[in-house]
């Protein structure tokens, strides 16, 4: 049997970019409650890992859509010395969540790097499903490169959005105000956009009261 190191996939971009994400999550994550946080497109299990760590009275359930990788998030997840971090599920995002054996009482959501590589009805799902798992007030945050009003920046930015589309045309770099009116039709709104390093950006979402 492999060992536990074996098993864990280490992104070097998911190593780079997990401290920025973590210091936005400090500012909207509570320490002092005792609460859910859904993760969709876990990856590898890097993030998830490393914010467990750091919220311990948060339970994390991990999800992801490509179930290989899930012995690398179980791996991470062991060594977490923390201990709350769920098994990993799958979770296709277009599918209704009623599907995905989750509850619809989640404090956060975490999803990082899967709007630009994957079909635009994955944002969709996204959005909508998210609006039904969250409990009122709760907290979305979406991390990675975005286009706004139009503009991308810098040009290394448009080149990877080219690069994207040119494999795939349903992805691409999302601009933000078509997440924002995609958004509001779920009942969910914009509160921060944080550039981060890298050219990325992580925005803070809010499911409303009613």
């Amino acid at each position: 049997m492999a060992s536990i190191s074996s098993q864990k996939i280490n992104y070097p971009a998911s190593e780079r970019n997990k401290t920025p994400i973590f210091e936005v999550l400090q500012k909207h994550f509570d320490k002092n409650i005792d609460g859910k946080v859904l993760e969709i497109s876990s990856g590898t299990g890097q993030h998830v890992s490393y914010f467990a760590s750091h919220f311990p009275r948060l339970i994390f359930q991990p999800s992801e859509y490509e179930t290989s990788l899930f012995n690398s998030i179980k791996a991470y997840a062991k060594d977490t010395p923390t201990k709350n971090i769920k098994d990993p599920i799958r979770i296709d995002i277009v599918d209704d969540w009623k599907t995905w054996n989750v509850s619809n009482d989640f404090d956060y959501v975490i999803n990082v790097n899967m709007m630009h590589v994957a079909p635009f009805s994955c944002t969709i799902g996204l959005f909508k499903n998210i609006s039904a798992v969250l409990k009122p007030r709760g907290i979305l945050i979406t991390y990675g490169p975005y286009a706004n009003n139009g503009v991308l920046e810098p040009q290394s930015n448009r080149d990877f959005d080219s690069n994207i589309r040119a494999r795939d045309p349903q992805c691409g770099v999302r601009d933000i105000q078509d997440l924002i009116k995609i958004a509001e039709s779920y009942g969910i709104k914009l509160l921060h956009i944080y550039d981060l390093p890298a050219n990325n950006k992580c925005l803070i979402w809010q499911k409303l009261t009613s």
